[in-house]
């Protein structure tokens, strides 16, 4: 896979995702970040404007998040568009890359778990880096699974936690250098 056959899907929030998108343009990978209005971003590099009938298409219900990821955003009527955000995200990223910690129960920690779970249901290549265990797992047979993805499709959703520290920036670095090693 070369780079410039590759496009990178994030949200351009601080943390994961900014870090996911400086990277890719260290690579020579294209960019898209999806964002609203009044939603705040830090990357604003190829920015991608839902419309309100954009962010629809991804309209989930608060009860369905609830019961996948085990805790209640219904409270917090912002996180709506997040999450519908999200699904432009992993529905236009094939190949879902996730820095955030997987919990006991298998799902990822946050709003950013909604990408995984998306991953999971619509069965696409997920990877997510443990920035609690220091380590990328991969999302296969139900169960997870320690691995060192490459990026091997040419779509690819990179988001995850603003909470991004060394060893998921790192993480990042790497995972864009094993992909891309002339």
């Amino acid at each position: 896979m070369k780079p410039e056959d590759v496009t990178l899907y994030s949200g351009g929030a601080r943390g994961a995702e900014a870090a996911f998108g400086e990277t890719a343009a260290k690579h020579g990978v294209a960019e898209v970040n999806f964002t609203f209005e009044g939603h705040h971003i830090q990357r604003t590099e190829s920015t991608r404007s839902l419309s309100a009938n954009e962010l629809a298409k991804g309209d989930v219900s608060m009860v369905e998040v609830a019961k996948r990821l085990g805790r209640d955003y219904s409270t917090r009527p912002w996180m709506r568009q997040i999450l519908q955000s999200i699904w432009h995200q992993v529905n236009n990223g094939y190949q879902v890359f996730v820095v955030g910690t997987i919990q006991n129960d298998g799902t990822v920690k946050g709003g950013t778990g909604w990408a995984a779970e998306l991953a999971k249901m619509w069965n696409r290549p997920l990877h997510v880096f443990d920035q609690e265990r220091g380590h990328w797992f991969t999302w296969r047979n139900d169960t997870w699974i320690e691995d060192e993805p490459v990026i091997a499709h040419k779509t690819v959703c990179g988001t995850g936690t603003r909470n991004l520290n060394d060893a998921g920036r790192k993480a990042i670095e790497d995972l864009f250098a094993r992909s891309f090693a002339r």
